[in-house]
């Protein structure tokens, strides 16, 4: 097994495995700073959270139609912090159906990008909420930021994470159709995943492939917080059984457990669940044409090796969580 991460350490076990230790007949490159944050891993704009609230160009409280007038914004007690096509909106979606959670709709991106910004910006974006109420927001980039985790914990200690990961191969593959999707003239999946590929020089500075190492990311926040302050969502569990994975997260959340299987209507077009109000008659809350798009098909011999590439650093975030995703079983089974 892959060593343990040392609190002491900056780079942690997770980077030296990425620098020392090889699957048979590969290389794996990876420069110093292949692992800083890639700025256009998200797509939040100042203009989209000024239609959030925000007061970046308003200057107004930062109300909405959908904010009450009463009660008081605060910090978020609990965020969303990755990762990116993980599932991560779908969840915030799922829990913003619960009474006592009030969620931003826009990721704030603070911790990434606005934190020069202060404190009371930050607090301005967020809903109103009264006592009991559970303030939050989600940027998936917070993840694979470095300065995040420190930032967090300088606000508050007691923050509550949660993580929403996905095998790490399909994720790729997810984020790749994603930027496609905006750049229709980027190379071949292929192309990016390799420096050489004759070689199999797999290219670990490509954000996409980066992001999941969950391993690697998931050290740096182990040196500021518990991992029993930290919630491991399985994506994949999120469309297979949403109402079981929402009692976690409502569980970890110290929320009764509102949000039940009452709440979802699986979509077939789609593939993934679909949200409702128990109460409510009207069609099932879909998310958005951007998600559930179908990907382009891979060479099968790159998806063999991103497995190998991928595996041990399952194995070590399966070892970090003590939680089994059964990634590699679920490979095995295609």
């Amino acid at each position: 097994a892959p060593p343990r991460a040392s609190n002491g350490s900056r780079e942690g076990a997770a980077g030296t495995w990425l620098r020392t230790q090889l699957a048979p007949g590969e290389v794996i490159t990876a420069q110093s700073g292949a692992f800083e944050r890639d700025p256009q891993e998200s797509s939040t704009t100042d203009e989209e959270l000024s239609r959030a609230g925000s007061p970046v160009s308003r200057g107004g409280s930062g109300s909405t139609s959908t904010t009450p007038d009463y009660g008081e914004k605060r910090l978020p007690q609990a965020l969303i912090i990755g990762v990116k096509k993980g599932g991560t909106r779908a969840l915030l979606e799922a829990i913003r159906a619960h009474p006592d959670v009030r969620a931003v709709g826009t990721e704030p991106h603070f911790f990434d990008r606005n934190y020069e910004k202060g404190l009371e910006w930050y607090r301005n974006v967020m809903p109103k909420t009264l006592d009991g109420q559970i303030t939050m927001e989600k940027t998936p980039s917070y993840f694979v930021t470095n300065e995040a985790p420190r930032r967090i914990h300088s606000m508050a200690k007691d923050t509550k994470l949660i993580v929403v990961v996905r095998n790490p191969v399909t994720r790729a593959i997810s984020d790749y159709t994603q930027t496609l999707s905006k750049k229709p003239e980027i190379p071949t999946f292929e192309v990016l995943a390799f420096k050489n590929r004759t070689l199999g020089l797999i290219d670990a500075s490509w954000s996409a492939i980066r992001i999941g190492i969950y391993a690697l990311h998931l050290e740096n926040w182990l040196q500021y917080f518990p991992l029993s302050q930290i919630l491991f969502v399985s994506g994949e569990r999120l469309i297979t059984d949403p109402a079981g994975e929402m009692a976690k997260v409502q569980d970890f959340l110290g929320l009764k457990r509102i949000v039940t299987e009452k709440h979802f209507y699986f979509n077939k077009t789609k593939g993934f669940p679909c949200l409702k109000k128990p109460e409510d008659s009207s069609a099932p809350r879909c998310l958005g044409k951007s998600k559930g798009r179908t990907h382009p098909k891979i060479d099968p011999d790159v998806i063999h090796r991103l497995r190998k590439f991928y595996k041990p650093f399952n194995v070590m975030f399966y070892q970090m969580t003590g939680q089994d995703f059964q990634w590699e079983q679920e490979e095995s089974d295609k």
